[in-house]
């Protein structure tokens, strides 16, 4: 599937997106479908619904289809509950563990951070958004790149914290505790749709 480039907004609306990796934008956005008048949704097949609940948990997390077959596949072969699985990787990217901290607006802003190559993971340059963090591993910023990931972090106007994230926002560092439980995880992701969805 090539990398859509058309509008964000509306594509995340069409598949119930509500968080939009977005903090600033989450409550005034429509939550309606696209159209002039936000159409009321059809009655939809099996098949659809289990497409819609994928496409909804790949784009909240910003990734390409190619890389969510692929954490898929990875989920599937370890043992434990494969939906929580792929949530908990997706959870460990580099990118997404530094919008959880409160160092970027956006997923999307996170990954451009980390392409430029603003971000350590164990005092090394780690410049791959979809790098997975392990537990114990200390995110830092660069001493170069620190006043502009500050000025970032304090345009966020809501409160950041996630009970597996150490976060000392002064030292700009972030300490991966531990993987995130299920429970702690998004409860409107429906994962074993996804499940599902692979399996047909």
């Amino acid at each position: 599937m090539a990398r859509y480039t058309g509008p964000g907004n509306k594509l995340f609306r069409n598949y119930g997106v509500k968080e939009l990796s977005n903090r600033k934008l989450t409550s005034s956005m429509r939550q309606t479908h696209s159209g002039q008048h936000g159409a009321a949704k059809k009655k939809l097949s099996d098949y659809a619904i289990h497409l819609n609940e994928k496409q909804k948990i790949r784009l909240t997390y910003l990734v390409s289809e190619k890389q969510f077959v692929r954490y898929y596949k990875n989920a599937s072969r370890k043992n434990g509950v494969t939906g929580t699985i792929l949530l908990q990787m997706l959870e460990s990217r580099l990118d997404n563990l530094l919008f959880r901290a409160g160092l970027a607006i956006t997923r999307k802003q996170a990954r451009q951070i980390v392409n430029h190559g603003h971000v350590l993971v164990n005092g090394k340059k780690v410049d791959v958004p979809s790098y997975l963090v392990k537990p114990q591993d200390v995110i830092t910023v660069k001493t170069r790149s620190a006043a502009f990931v500050k000025s970032v972090a304090e345009m966020i106007d809501m409160p950041v914290s996630s009970a597996w994230l150490t976060v000392d926002k002064d030292a700009q560092k972030i300490t991966f505790d531990r993987i995130p439980e299920r429970e702690e995880l998004d409860p409107d992701f429906k994962e074993q749709l996804v499940v599902e969805y692979y399996s047909k």
